[in-house]
C-alpha cells in the first residue's frame, strides 16, 4: 500500500515581502510605500526656516540678510559723514554719467517708474487670485507698499544732494531701483520662480540706468538694494501664515477615531 504524500505548509517568501514595504525603513514605520511621507498634519514635511536650505528662490536667506543690513549701516554712515566711500562713489558717479546715449540710460530708468512697474505687479497679483493664491498677492501687495515707508524717511534723514543737481536733496536712496526690485521679483514668484533671472535683469537695468543718466549715485542704488532685501521674504511669511491656518482648521475638523479631515484651503506655494 502506497503511502499518500503529505501536503507541505506554505513557506513564506522573504523577497516578496520585501518587494512590497520598499521605501519603509521598518516594521511599524508610518510611511508610504512609496517612500513619501502619508498626507497628514504630523506626517507632512515643513519647509526649512529662512536663509536654510530649502527656502525657494527669490527669498534671500539669513546671512544674506545680515549682509545687507551691515552694508546698509556702512554705506548710510559714509553717506551722512562724507566719508572716503561716499567721495569714491561720487568720482565713479561723475566718470560714468552719460557714457551711453541719454535715450538709452533714460529708458532704462524708466523701468523703476510707478507707472511701469506697479501694472507689472498688479497684473501678476490678478493672476494669482484667479489661481487661488490669494494670500500670496496680499502679501506681494504690502510689500511694495512698504517701499515709501523705508525709503522716504532715510531720503529725508541723510539728504543726499544729486550728481546732476547739486542744490536738491533725498536722493540716498533710489526709491526707482526699490520699486523695481520689489515689483519685479513679486512679480515673478506669483507667476513663476523660474521668472526671477529676469527680474533680477530688470532691477540691475534699472539701477545701471539710474547711474548712467545721472539721477543717482552707484551708492545711493546698492542702497536700496540693501534695504529692500527683507521685503522679498514675503513668501516665507504668506507659507508660515497659510499653514498655521490649516493647523488651526485641522484641530477643530478632527473626525471619529481622532483622524483629523483634510484640509479645504488653497494651495500656499
Amino acid at each position: 500500500m502506497r503511502e499518500t504524500p503529505r501536503a507541505e505548509p506554505p513557506q513564506p517568501r522573504p523577497h516578496r515581502a520585501e518587494a512590497h514595504t520598499s521605501g519603509a525603513s521598518c516594521s511599524g514605520t508610518p510611511h508610504r510605500s512609496d517612500g513619501r511621507p502619508p498626507h497628514t498634519p504630523r506626517g507632512a514635511r515643513q519647509p526649512d526656516p529662512l536663509g536654510r536650505p530649502g527656502t525657494t528662490p527669490p527669498v534671500p536667506g539669513r546671512p544674506a540678510l545680515f549682509s545687507a543690513l551691515v552694508a546698509l549701516a556702512v554705506v548710510t554712515w559714509q553717506v551722512l559723514v562724507h566719508g572716503p566711500l561716499a567721495r569714491l562713489d561720487e568720482r565713479v558717479s561723475r566718470a560714468l554719467v552719460d557714457t551711453v546715449p541719454r535715450r538709452l540710460s533714460e529708458l532704462a530708468s524708466d523701468l523703476g517708474n510707478l507707472t511701469v512697474a506697479l501694472p507689472v505687479l498688479a497684473a501678476a497679483m490678478a493672476y494669482a487670485v484667479w489661481r487661488g493664491r490669494g494670500r500670496q498677492a496680499l502679501f506681494a501687495g504690502l510689500a511694495m507698499a512698504c517701499v515709501p515707508l523705508l525709503v522716504v524717511p532715510l531720503k529725508e534723514w541723510t539728504a543726499r544732494p544729486g550728481p546732476l543737481e547739486p542744490w536738491a536733496h533725498g536722493y540716498y536712496p533710489s526709491g526707482h531701483t526699490a520699486t523695481a526690485m520689489v515689483a519685479y521679483f513679486g512679480a515673478a514668484h506669483l507667476v513663476s520662480r523660474r521668472l526671477a533671472p529676469a527680474a533680477a535683469v530688470l532691477t540691475a537695468v534699472t539701477g545701471a540706468g539710474l547711474v548712467l543718466r545721472g539721477f543717482h549715485w552707484p551708492l545711493d542704488v546698492l542702497a536700496s538694494v540693501a534695504l529692500c532685501l527683507p521685503l522679498l521674504c514675503w513668501p516665507v511669511l504668506a507659507a508660515r501664515y497659510g499653514r498655521g491656518r490649516i493647523r488651526g482648521g485641522d484641530a477643530w475638523r478632527t473626525g471619529s477615531g481622532g483622524t483629523p479631515s483634510r484640509s479645504t484651503d488653497g494651495p500656499t506655494s
